[in-house]
């Protein structure tokens, strides 16, 4: 699976801002027909996708497109513009916003089938990922996460979450805390990458990159950026420093000497080493092999 450390929203009604979007090297662009969208442009977003996705080259940048929430009564237009006429140019995926329940799961996946059988694409070329940013959403999250194969990616949507509760959002961030655990563990359990949510001061770096580091130390694969400066300090913060990962190639050298000679738990730099410690050095070298493969 594809590394998705900063995954960039675009309006998909501004060809323009596409046009630069694709010159950024983000690891995924979000063409967004929802939020990003004022309901009188939604048909020129859907027009402007179509020709972005036609004439740009995206690069190493995954192409995603993101509906409107199912049952808007929306997303059957932007399911008709991406994939009802006699041709259609494949994106790498869908994004589907505010997913309560895992019946829109299947039903996403089922529509995403039929365009793949219809134009003679691969099964299951179409990446499906889901935001999780409502209350029903989070706690339905073990049948949501568990519901299709297709399912890639879980992305948790604070400042929605947070208008559905009734919460105060804060810099702080305690009233999602509680969410932003619950995304990543049942994430984790069922084998899917976890995006953390957009910080919205973009013209803040430092608390940016603090709290992209602090997602990535929660467990979080990546992140949603909203603007072209946050793309690489989120990028770093989700990428293994030469350092770190330098680190655990000696836990794990460390642990197949010891386990040659029938030994455990062992002392490295002053630390215990034991299974735990080992198997973190293991996801640190996973990570940094995905990041160097994309």
């Amino acid at each position: 699976m594809r590394a998705r450390r900063a995954l960039l929203y675009t309006p998909g009604d501004d060809l323009h801002k596409i046009q630069k979007a694709v010159t950024l090297d983000a690891d995924c662009i979000c063409m967004d027909i929802e939020d990003g969208v004022a309901l009188n442009r939604k048909p020129q977003a859907r027009q402007v996708i179509l020709q972005a996705l036609a004439e740009l080259d995206f690069g190493r940048s995954e192409r995603l497109v993101r509906l409107n929430a199912l049952g808007s009564g929306l997303e059957a237009d932007d399911l008709n513009a991406l994939f009802g006429g006699q041709t259609a140019i494949r994106p790498d995926g869908i994004v589907v916003p505010k997913v309560g329940s895992a019946d829109q799961v299947r039903w996403i996946s089922a529509q995403l089938a039929v365009a793949e059988a219809r134009f003679g694409w691969q099964p299951g070329a179409l990446a499906l990922i889901i935001q999780v940013e409502t209350a029903a959403g989070l706690v339905n999250l073990r049948e949501i996460c568990s519901a299709d194969p297709r399912l890639q990616a879980v992305i948790f949507g604070a400042e929605d979450l947070v208008n559905d509760i009734g919460a105060t959002r804060s810099a702080a961030g305690w009233e999602v805390f509680y969410a932003r655990g619950a995304v990543v563990a049942h994430a984790a359990a069922y084998g899917l990458q976890a995006i953390d949510m957009v910080y919205v001061n973009f013209r803040d770096p430092e608390g940016l990159s603090a709290e992209a580091l602090q997602g990535a130390q929660l467990g979080f694969t990546g992140k949603q950026v909203i603007h072209p400066s946050q793309v690489a300090p989120v990028q770093q913060a989700f990428t293994p420093s030469p350092e770190a990962a330098a680190h655990a190639q000696r836990v794990i050298d460390a642990f197949e000497t010891h386990q040659a000679q029938g030994r455990g738990a062992f002392e490295l730099d002053g630390k215990m080493v034991d299974a735990p410690v080992v198997k973190a050095a293991q996801r640190v070298l996973e990570r940094a092999q995905v990041v160097k493969g994309v």
